[in-house]
Order: structure tokens, then sequence, then C-alpha cells
């Protein structure tokens, strides 16, 4: 799913006073019996098509959750292209926000994406940046507990153009902010790159 962050941002409100987040505490993960991975980039570079093929490779009944907000004809457009690509192999489920509340247990599961998963929390809030980073990481805290094979699927948006507005430099911190968060749970991380996958982070013994 292609980001599209400036344009949402720039149609939220922009009056909250910018602040700086709350830092995570820099720990090492817990061993989980489930591993979580990350596949991250620019638009367009491969991601959802990676974690798609992956999750097919992993199990032959995953799960694709899907984040987005119909926004706009455009992201309902985009909506649609991105169910078109998925066969009867999958179960389609839809949450906005509250991802550990799906029945997901076992499973293996595609997040696509964080970033418009972040968005909608960034509108709900109002653009406080220190409530959706708490609330954000906690909410994947919480996911990360569920006996779950999770491919999160983000985007690497502070390596694009820098934000012409106040809302989306924001955002744009919000989303470096829990890309680190989550790649620091991560048993791996794969930055896509033209479509080619590169692992930036192996699981221990690798």
């Amino acid at each position: 799913m292609g980001i599209a962050y400036a344009r949402v941002a720039s149609k939220l409100a922009a009056k909250n006073g910018f602040r700086r987040p709350i830092k995570s505490n820099p720990v090492e993960p817990e061993i989980r019996k489930f591993p979580l991975r990350l596949v991250t980039g620019g638009e367009r570079s491969g991601k959802s098509r990676y974690a798609r093929d992956l999750a097919c490779r992993l199990s032959p009944c995953p799960v694709y959750v899907a984040t987005a907000r119909a926004w706009d004809a455009d992201f309902a457009r985009r909506i649609h292209r991105h169910q078109a690509e998925r066969d009867d192999r999958w179960t389609n489920l839809e949450e906005e926000k509250f991802i550990s509340r799906l029945p997901l247990t076992g499973r293996t599961v595609v997040l696509d994406c964080i970033t418009l998963w972040l968005t909608n929390f960034f509108s709900d809030l109002q653009q406080d940046l220190d409530r959706c980073l708490e609330d954000c990481q906690a909410e994947v805290d919480r996911a990360l507990e569920l006996d779950v094979d999770w491919i999160m699927v983000s985007n690497e948006i502070g390596m694009g153009v820098h934000a012409t507005s106040e809302a989306g430099r924001k955002f744009t911190e919000l989303q470096g902010w829990m890309n680190q968060h989550i790649a620091r749970r991560a048993d791996e991380v794969v930055l896509m790159v033209s479509g080619i996958p590169v692992t930036i982070k192996k699981p221990p013994g690798e």
C-alpha cells in the first residue's frame, strides 16, 4: 500500500504544538516463540509483495490485516487493488487501530501497513505526538504478546522528500520512532530497495 502520508496529513487539523516524543526504552527484546519480521522501505519498493510471498511460504493459509481507512477515492482504489492481489488462501481482516484484539492465535499474519495504522491514531488524537507514540507502542507490545508469526510492513518516509507542513514533519517523526521500536523488537528486518530485499537484521545465530 502506498503511503501518500503527506496528502493525508495535510487534511488533518494542525493546531497542536510540537512536543518531543517519548522514546522507548533501549532494552533487548525477549525471546518469543513466534517471530516478528519487519519489512520496510520506500513507496513502491516491493514491500507488500515481498511480505505476501513470504507469508505464503510460511503458511498455507496466511492472514492479511489491512489497516487503511478509505480517506478518499484514491485510497479506495488502492484498497481495492490490494484486495484483488490476494487469492483464496488468505483470510482477510480489517482493523484500523486495535490489532491486539483480533483472533489471530497460531496464525501467520501480514500487517499492512504500520504507516496507515499510525495515520489513524494521528488523526484520532489530533496530532498529539506524545500520546500517539505512547498508545501505538503499547498496542504493538500487546500484539506481540499473542502467539502470532507477525510480518509487519512499514515505510521509511524519513528517507524521502522533507515534509513541507508541520503535520507532515510531526508524522515523519512518529513514523521514525515507531519503526525503531518495532525493529528493536523484531527478530528479522528486511529493507526493500527497488524490489530487492536487503536483510539488515538477522535472527540470533544466523
